[in-house]
């Protein structure tokens, strides 16, 4: 949760930034004094925070007591050429939306370079050294349950509220809502949505608003309309939203769960050919399963909001909007 989302962050995302300037891997620090260098270490020179597809994130931290430390999302080095070029495009699109977001429950832009290889260099806000997905990988292996009911209603009203935002404000669609892009510092002091790179605009009717725009998303988050080509809406968000609160309450991955009960309890290896693709690809865009009597009646609400967002008609699925006067409510 936000320890108090009235008090203003040190460096706050700007609105109009300095010209930035690139000599080798240098940069203008666009949120100090202008013209202030900034020199991007090499990677080995960083803590690696995680990585995504494409792409590393490294902490870099920063000379000063008043300098928060930044994350630095860098193209993997053994990418292909022409996977670099994509990886490149997409981070450009990323930093070009980043710039003009500044909300507490999103991650914010800091600087934008080119590193001496060639390659882009995205500077953001240090949202925290794990993600939700870390956080819920680590709960199962210490063979726990799923998260106190408080911890998943304040991540639900956190991260609601970030979709809000770029839903209402910034007509902006995420496309790949999922626990990995939710970053989380300390102990739930501040929950962040990341990774705005696969962003689609979207128009007054909150539909997305480029009928060329692909919906990448990934594949266990994704909901009917995008595996079957329908019309693509802010509900879409809202489904993969919905299978995110699945996860903190089943500690699983969305339609993979099946993985677990088809292991031999005294054998932690998988036979892939064991592995029913064909009912995976039938569960994709649908509800899983919750056992909600296992979770006990704490869970109520949270388990009614899971099947609220996880609808597969999305008219039915409730706005970022709805959801957090719901939660906000319940406070």
């Amino acid at each position: 949760m936000e320890s108090n989302t009235n008090t203003p962050n040190a460096f706050k995302t700007p609105r109009k930034p300095e010209k930035m300037k690139s000599p080798g891997n240098k940069l203008t620090e666009s949120c100090s004094a202008p013209g202030t260098p900034v020199t991007i270490p090499a990677s080995p020179f960083m803590k690696k925070l995680g990585c995504g597809t494409g792409v590393n994130v490294y902490l870099m931290s920063r000379n000063g007591k008043f300098h928060s430390p930044w994350a630095i999302k860098k193209i993997n080095s053994k990418c292909t050429t022409s996977q670099k070029n994509i990886y490149q495009r997409r981070l450009c699109n990323e930093a070009k939306i980043l710039k003009d977001l500044q909300h507490p429950n999103v991650v914010g832009f800091r600087a934008f370079t080119t590193s001496k290889d060639g390659s882009k260099c995205l500077a953001m806000e240090y949202g925290g050294e794990q993600s939700l997905n870390d956080l819920i990988e680590k709960r199962r292996e210490s063979g726990l349950q799923a998260f106190p009911v408080d911890v998943v209603e304040n991540v639900a009203l956190h991260v609601a509220r970030g979709l809000k935002y770029l839903h209402n404000e910034k007509k902006l669609l995420h496309g790949d809502m999922k626990s990995c892009n939710v970053v989380i510092k300390g102990d739930f002091e501040t929950i962040k949505i990341c990774d705005v790179g696969v962003s689609l605009r979207l128009d007054e009717n909150m539909q997305v608003s480029d009928p060329k725009a692909h919906y990448i998303g990934t594949e266990p988050w994704k909901p009917k309309e995008a595996l079957e080509g329908g019309v693509i809406t802010d509900k879409a968000d809202i489904f993969a939203y919905g299978l995110t609160l699945w996860e903190m309450m089943t500690l699983s991955v969305p339609h993979l769960e099946m993985l677990d009960s088809e292991c031999d309890d005294d054998d932690d290896s998988f036979d892939e050919d064991d592995f029913d693709e064909d009912a995976y690809y039938e569960c994709l865009g649908t509800r899983p399963a919750l056992d909600s009597d296992t979770l006990g009646g704490a869970y109520q609400k949270m388990v009614e909001l899971f099947c609220l967002c996880t609808e597969e008609d999305p008219r039915k699925r409730p706005s970022a909007s709805d959801i957090v006067q719901a939660l906000e409510s319940n406070l």
